[in-house]
């Protein structure tokens, strides 16, 4: 049996120490924040109307399995503890111009005759191309990549691929040069440019192999789950709980020790003594373990290329919109939007607010997350993440969020949907409130933008493991919880 420390109550840390102590180690959460989660974050609004509650972080769950093996793993059943309600569509995509919308589907046959009756046969058929090369590059990443490590560009080399995955995978190719080799209809290239999104990239620079987001998303469904995701944090915590982990949230680690090449312990604020373990998983993001808990300045030098962040408004709406679950409204400059995001740090041009961004709306049809009459909104858009360096904004600046959230009404308004009459409150959350809350640099969601290599989840210390979203195998809810299967297998069960 080992002591284990795992560092984060995240969903990497939390679905790793269920691992664990299933197999029979001695685990011990340690959270700085004062409730579980991580970015899998969670609010309530009071009115005299009644609650809304909101998520504040993912809000869509796809690869249902990777759940499901998770707490099989771990000796339960998730439908035990979550309800899973299936989306149809997965979101609903509004495109500039007065042209149909196309509601995408877990059905590959369905989604093809969608993309036909909306734009045609042309635009069907290359959908479909598109489609077998995505179900190469998938079959090859969850064959090879995302199950596990991945500890330098020499285990990427080193894989068996075959030739077709080569192909498919097209190392070198931009996701937006895939888009633009495949799909003649500018409206289908903007939809697969916003996958890249999904790992935190600007589509012209992410790598072409992240064509299987889009495919793990339509081929597998997305899911909501009712109460909110929010939920999964709850039902992680009650396994965790029922497994014997000790989890303490308002409780910060400070310091890994590992002084000779190994950890020791880790040391918290406020308290003198260490506390000894022989293994050290640490959720966070990988710039916080390099930089703050365990300095180690080789590893922070390939740190520097953050993902995009994002501006949220959390609004109380009046009445019924009659939208989707997950909603996106398309600009008529998809670049212009990205340029402002990201800048270009090397000719010293800044990030910005973009000016006309995609917008992001989730409405969720269930009554327990808002009064009767009325829906709660969670509406995202693309950012800059914080802070004053070129390719970043300070969104402490004084008036820039009330102006900005005014500025991204306003386009909601342009694309038909206005709802600033009927708005019972609206909050925001700018990528600087996400950094103060759950410690993502920045606000960064997904910690270093989308790729193949992200930093490995073995530590440059024996004894010290990396989960989460910004190491391998990347951002979103599967695949942070594959890292936690990841390390939990590498660390092994007690009785090895």
């Amino acid at each position: 049996m080992a002591r284990i420390v795992v560092v984060g109550a995240g969903v990497g840390g939390l679905a790793t120490a269920a691992r664990l102590a299933a197999t029979g180690h001695e685990v011990t959460v340690f959270e700085q924040a004062g409730t579980v989660g991580g970015k899998l974050g969670r609010y309530v609004h009071d009115t005299p109307a009644g609650a809304f509650h909101f998520d504040t972080g993912p809000s869509l769950l796809t690869l249902p399995e990777v759940f499901h093996d998770l707490f099989e793993a771990t000796g339960a059943k998730l439908d035990e503890y979550l309800d899973l309600t299936p989306l149809d569509p997965i979101v609903r995509h509004v495109f500039p111009g007065d042209g149909p919308a196309l509601d995408s589907c877990a059905d590959p046959t369905e989604f093809a005759g969608r993309v036909g009756a909306a734009f045609g046969d042309r635009a069907a058929a290359d959908w479909q191309r598109l489609w077998r090369r995505a179900a190469r590059v998938w079959g090859a990443s969850q064959r090879d990549i995302l199950r596990r490590p991945i500890d330098s560009p020499l285990d990427l080399a080193a894989l068996a691929w075959r030739l077709g995955d080569l192909a498919a995978i097209a190392p070198g190719r931009t996701l937006r040069g895939l888009g633009r080799r495949h799909l003649a209809d500018p409206r289908l290239r903007m939809l697969l440019d916003r996958y890249a999104t999904y790992t935190g990239a600007d589509p012209r620079r992410a790598p072409a192999a992240l064509v299987a987001v889009p495919y793990a998303e339509l081929a597998f469904g997305g899911w909501y789950l009712r109460g909110g995701l929010g939920t999964l944090a709850d039902a992680l915590l009650t396994r965790c709980l029922d497994l014997g982990v000790v989890v303490q949230t308002g409780t910060a680690v400070t310091r890994i020790d590992a002084a000779g090449g190994r950890v020791h312990g880790v040391r918290l604020a406020g308290v003198a003594a260490p506390v000894p373990a022989d293994v050290v998983v640490a959720n966070v993001d990988a710039l916080t373990l390099y930089r703050d808990l365990l300095p180690s300045p080789r590893r922070l030098a390939g740190l520097t290329d953050r993902s995009l962040a994002g501006f949220v408004l959390l609004l109380g709406v009046a009445g019924e919109s009659g939208l989707a679950h997950h909603n996106v409204f398309f600009p008529r400059d998809y670049d212009a939007e990205f340029d402002a995001v990201f800048g270009h740090p090397g000719r010293g041009v800044r990030a910005r607010p973009a000016s006309d961004p995609t917008v992001f709306v989730t409405v969720a049809d269930d009554p327990a997350v808002r009064p009767a009459g009325h829906e709660a909104w969670f509406v995202l858009v693309n950012a800059p993440r914080h802070g004053t360096a070129t390719g970043a904004v300070d969104w402490r600046r004084p008036g820039l969020a009330d102006a900005y959230a005014d500025r991204v009404l306003d386009v909601l308004a342009e694309r038909g949907v206005d709802v600033r009459d009927r708005l019972v409150f609206r909050e925001v959350r700018t990528p600087a409130d996400l950094d103060a809350a759950t410690g993502a640099p920045g606000g960064a969601i997904y910690g270093t933008a989308g790729g193949l290599l992200r930093p490995a989840n073995r530590g440059p210390a024996a004894g010290l493991w990396l989960v989460g979203g910004s190491g391998h195998p990347g951002g979103g809810l599967p695949m942070v919880t594959l890292s936690a299967q990841i390390v939990a297998d590498a660390i092994g069960p007690a009785w090895e």
